[in-house]
C-alpha cells in the first residue's frame, strides 16, 4: 500500500478525484499550518481546498464550500 496520499482528493462521489478506499483510511489535512476536519476536496499542487461552510446545502444536497488558496499538507491517518 503506498503511503503518500493522491495529489488531489474529492469527498464528493460524483466527482472523478473521489477514491472511496482512500477517504476510509483517513485522510489529515492542514491547511496553513491548521489541521482541518471540514475539508471537501483539496489539490496539492494547485494550493487549494474546498471547505464545507457550516451544515448549508445546495439543492442537490451537496455541502456549500468555499475554496480557500494556500499551503496543503496531507497525510493518512492511520500511518500516525
Amino acid at each position: 500500500m503506498n503511503d503518500t496520499p493522491p495529489d488531489r482528493l474529492c469527498a464528493n462521489a460524483e466527482s472523478p478525484f473521489h477514491n472511496a478506499a482512500l477517504l476510509e483510511r483517513g485522510i489529515g489535512v492542514r491547511f496553513k499550518g491548521v489541521e482541518k476536519t471540514n475539508v471537501e476536496e483539496y489539490c496539492i499542487s494547485e494550493g487549494w481546498v474546498r471547505l464545507a461552510v457550516g451544515r448549508t446545502t445546495d439543492r442537490r444536497g451537496n455541502p456549500m464550500t468555499i475554496k480557500l488558496q494556500g499551503p496543503v499538507e496531507v497525510w493518512f491517518k492511520d500511518a500516525e
